[in-house]
């Protein structure tokens, strides 16, 4: 399946975004869908997933609290709600598709959040 993702931007400390994961087919709803970002320097780091019915999410910690993953499988969709966002939240940011316990072989091409102060 392919993976779009969207939604990154500039957003000052504090703000939110919603980052949006579009998948080209019908069958995304059969995959468990996560995010994952890599700040610069750094490696990809895990942030949430969720699984195919939406029913069941899980948060890395430093997302918890602060980020939702939802799901909407009639638009073939995963989003990404990120609100009191801070510096050390920016990166790129990732979207994938797999088992709900990995591995995620499905990616899309990154959407860049910058939190600026």
């Amino acid at each position: 399946v392919q993976l779009q993702a969207s939604g990154g931007g500039l957003v000052q400390a504090g703000g939110s975004l919603r980052l949006t994961c579009a998948a080209s087919a019908r069958t995304f709803r059969t995959y468990a869908g996560a995010w994952f970002r890599q700040a610069p320097g750094k490696e990809r780091e895990f942030v949430g997933g969720i699984s195919t019915s939406g029913s069941r999410t899980y948060y890395a910690d430093f997302a918890k609290g602060r980020f939702t993953i939802s799901r909407d499988n009639a638009k073939n969709t995963v989003y990404l709600q990120m609100n009191n966002l801070k510096l050390e939240d920016t990166a790129v940011y990732y979207c994938a598709a797999g088992d709900y316990n990995g591995p995620y072989d499905s990616w899309g091409q990154g959407t860049l959040v910058t939190v600026s102060s």
